[in-house]
């Protein structure tokens, strides 16, 4: 993107909010191309470094989730660094094997990790950012995985943001913020740095984080040369404890299922960019990076393998075996789940005799540990001039990436303890001492070692056929190679990880821009972007061996890359500096989208290519300054996300399974049919947006912002059908609609010093952002509870099943303290 976006504003954070003028966007990840918005062919949302600074939010999803149209956040993990961003029904997500569908681009860099192309936003340097340019559908510039759209960013350098600021904040939960930056230089040599520290309690019951980050950028400028180099470290320890079980959120707001769920990442990078004018019509963008993360999880989980197994009295065998090994107290007759709400002994003696801990224990701890190194090389040559008479901006441009990643995963069967933690037994996963599940051996052990790499070829360029009409051509080509390697079975075959793949396809895209009144600019676009899929997908597409993410991967036969067809057109209009609106629709259907398939016999399931999904809908937006220092932002989105082909998923959570209504067999195993209109889950189908801006005068600012979010659809009613019975089946298929109001207030007298208060969810709104359907291992008073119900005619112990909610956080207060210097 331009270097122009924002930047004056940066050293004027203190003047009245007004709408931007004329605004720079980049057109590809590199510089180079800098448009104009009315010569882009799309509804390009942007923002700059005061947006962030004005409303206090703790990162760029969190103010992406409150002030961007047609996004919503996801807070499935139950971190406020962890969430799921979604933009039009695609997602960015720091959760491994989700499915993708946004990239990430820093300063030309892509951050997506190579492995599942997930995004960790709290290694993202939220100080440094100078600007974001949200770019919506499927442009083929930005490579693999832009399916639904791209954000671009920017980073500030000594000469966009001179001058120092530090701060301090403090609030609910314990959480404490600081950090400082600082720029300055001059051409020939500038610089910028910048570090931060957070850490929390939480607001939920055993959820501290802690997350730190540096950033640093030396630029140097000479004649027709820019050379910048930037360094950047970021190290978090964040503890998401995920959903909760509606019943138990009734009984206390801020409880967790089980924990521990802490996830910790470790981050390097390194960015050397390039910008050389080769002459008054011709330029030279390259860019070399590296990064390096590390990232190991420890999460405490029910063990649903013990659900209906009988887990209280100890056999005579397992007695005699805990005698053995110095154990005492534990119950010679009449233990059950009335006066033993959470069993152990019958967990640990099958531990010590190495024969069906998998099925006696009721926890698990489940370790992984990831290390990934990327790096790559990107070559941009830019032209502006006349075309065939036209006035063009075009540009031709190489990369090549190569990532390296190994994945280690395991996990120790424990028991349950009243705090929902969980104490390992040292019966591994391993095959051996986990015992058996079903007489297989329980392996859950993960050796995997991958190698990308990625060749790409772009070209794109705009064409101004007249003052106000302009047509935009681009496409890419993307080659990608794939190695796995399977430590623990290698060579291949059923249950082997190896494999070798190569995915490449060309991408084009097609856009108009025009102006057929005046004030009134039309746009059309219609463009195709690709995902491969990545080791997470590969490694667990076998209907031969289903498995069970993340617990376990599985063979690997090949899978076919996610192809995306993008179609937008709208209006829009304004007058200058006082009112800017928009008006749009939008299509995306992918064809061989990726989807976890259940198996039939086992439950389990695997990723297949799934015929056809749709996302399409219609965005409006409005920014309006009525007066001097106030403005108003008004955004709204309906989204109609679908499976356009039919499908058979896991339904064991869902009361319309085939067990349940064919057999009449509720509570156990079963499936559901997705059917072509079938709505996406965790996708709502109305948002609205209202943002308000005001300076009261040289002291005193205010800020609101209010989200509505409409209903959508719990994971696992695919189908639409489910209906709580009150006994197996509990909690609707649904996730409710909700509004969030939040609130600031800043005051700065003149000097460097100002003082700030946030209030987010200031009505104290209980909601939650995501549900899923799922079998429950507690009962209504939060005991933990194995074969709720007597065994059925089929001769199986039916679970109790219920909807399970992701939390969203009380009224919390945030006061702040800013010095400018």
């Amino acid at each position: 993107m331009s270097q122009g976006l924002g930047l004056q504003a940066l050293a004027q954070s203190d003047n009245p909010p007004t709408l931007p003028r004329t605004e720079v966007v980049g057109s590809s990840p590199m510089p180079g191309l800098g448009l104009t918005r009315e010569q882009i062919p799309l509804p390009v949302q942007l923002l700059r470094a005061e947006d962030l600074q004005r409303s206090q939010a703790l990162d760029l999803s969190a103010h992406m989730g409150r002030r961007l149209g047609s996004v919503t956040l996801n807070e499935v993990q139950g971190n406020p660094l962890q969430v799921d961003v979604n933009f039009r029904g695609y997602s960015a997500s720091p959760l491994l094997g989700s499915a993708q569908g946004l990239s990430i681009y820093m300063d030309g860099m892509r951050l997506n990790q190579a492995f599942g192309d997930v995004v960790s936003w709290d290694l993202l340097p939220t100080a440094a950012i100078a600007s974001v340019a949200l770019m919506p559908g499927a442009n083929p510039l930005f490579g693999l995985n832009t399916l639904g759209g791209a954000i671009s960013i920017q980073t500030k350098d000594g000469l966009n943001a001179p001058g120092g600021r530090a701060w301090l904040n403090a609030g609910h939960g314990a959480r404490r913020l600081g950090g400082m930056e600082w720029g300055a230089g001059q051409a020939a040599l500038h610089g910028y740095a910048t570090v931060s520290h957070f850490e929390e309690q939480g607001w939920r019951a055993a959820s501290p984080s802690r997350a730190q980050q540096f950033f640093a950028k030396l630029g140097h400028e000479h004649d027709n040369t820019h050379v910048k180099l930037t360094l950047a470290a970021a190290r978090s320890t964040l503890n998401g404890n995920g959903l909760q079980e509606e019943r138990l959120l009734a009984r206390d707001w801020a409880s967790v299922y089980t924990q521990p769920d802490t996830t910790q990442n470790r981050s390097l990078l390194m960015n050397l960019s390039l910008q050389q004018q080769l002459s008054s019509a011709l330029s030279l963008n390259a860019n070399l990076w590296g990064r390096r993360i590390s990232t190991r999880t420890f999460n405490g989980d029910i063990n649903d393998d013990s659900l209906d197994q009988s887990l209280y009295q100890p056999n005579a065998a397992e007695r005699d075996a805990l005698a053995a090994a110095g154990y005492s107290g534990f119950p010679t007759a009449g233990e059950n789940a009335a006066n033993t709400p959470f069993p152990r002994w019958r967990c640990i003696a099958n531990a010590l005799l190495l024969d069906e801990p998998a099925e006696k224990c009721n926890a698990l701890l489940n370790h992984t540990q990831s290390t990934q190194r990327q790096g790559g090389v990107q070559l941009q040559l830019s032209h502006q001039g006349q075309f065939w008479g036209w006035t063009a901006q075009s540009a031709l441009g190489l990369a090549l990436e190569q990532s390296r990643v190994a994945f280690q995963q395991s996990a120790e069967l424990g028991y349950l303890t009243p705090e929902r933690g969980v104490v390992g037994v040292g019966a591994w996963g391993d095959g051996v001492r986990g015992g058996t599940v079903d007489g297989e051996p329980y392996d859950t052990r993960v050796d995997l070692s991958g190698r990308t790499r990625t060749a790409s070829a772009w070209v794109s360029t705009t064409l101004s056929l007249s003052r106000s009409t302009h047509l935009s051509l681009a496409g890419r080509y993307n080659r990608q190679d794939l190695s796995n390697h399977d430590a623990i079975h290698p060579g291949g075959g059923v249950g082997s990880l190896d494999g070798e793949h190569r995915f490449a396809r060309f991408n084009p895209s097609l856009g108009l821009s025009f102006s057929p009144l005046a004030g009134l600019q039309a746009w059309a676009y219609v463009g195709q972007g690709s995902r491969a899929p990545s080791s997470v997908e590969l490694g667990c597409a076998d209907p031969q061996s289903p498995c069970k993410l993340p617990n376990a991967f599985a063979g690997d036969p090949p899978l076919k890359q996610v192809r995306t067809t993008h179609w937008d057109l709208g209006l829009r209009g304004g007058t200058p500096r006082h009112l800017q609106w928009s008006l749009g629709l939008f299509r995306a259907d992918n064809r061989d989208d990726l989807l976890f398939v259940a198996d039939d016999t086992s439950g389990f399931g695997y990723f297949k290519n799934f015929g056809k999904t749709r996302r399409q809908g219609l965005e409006a937006s409005m920014q309006a300054q009525p007066m001097a220092g106030l403005q108003l932002t008004l955004n709204y989105t309906w989204l109609q996300a679908t499976y356009r082909s039919a499908e058979r998923v896991n339904g064991s959570s869902n009361s319309s399974n085939n067990s349940a209504v064919e057999d009449g067999l509720p509570g156990v195993d079963g499936v559901i049919d997705i059917r072509p209109g079938d709505r996406i889950p965790l996708l709502p189908k109305q948002l609205a947006k209202l943002g308000l801006d005001w300076q009261l005068n040289p002291e005193w600012s205010l800020s609101m912002d209010w989200q509505g979010v409409g209903s959508s659809t719990a994971r696992g009613n695919e189908n639409g059908q489910h209906e709580a019975d009150g006994l197996y089946y509990l909690g609707s298929g649904r996730n409710p609609g909700y509004g969030v109001l939040n609130l600031g207030v800043r005051f700065k007298r003149a000097g460097a010093w100002s003082l700030s208060l946030q209030v987010n969810n200031a009505l104290d709104r209980r909601y939650s952002s995501a549900a899923q359907l799922g079998p429950t291992g507690f009962d209504a008073q939060g005991n933990f509870r194995a074969r709720p119900f007597a065994r059925n005619s089929a001769g199986d112990y039916p679970l109790q099943h219920s909807r399970f909610a992701a939390p969203g956080a009380p009224r919390q207060w945030l006061l702040g303290l800013n010095y400018d210097f």
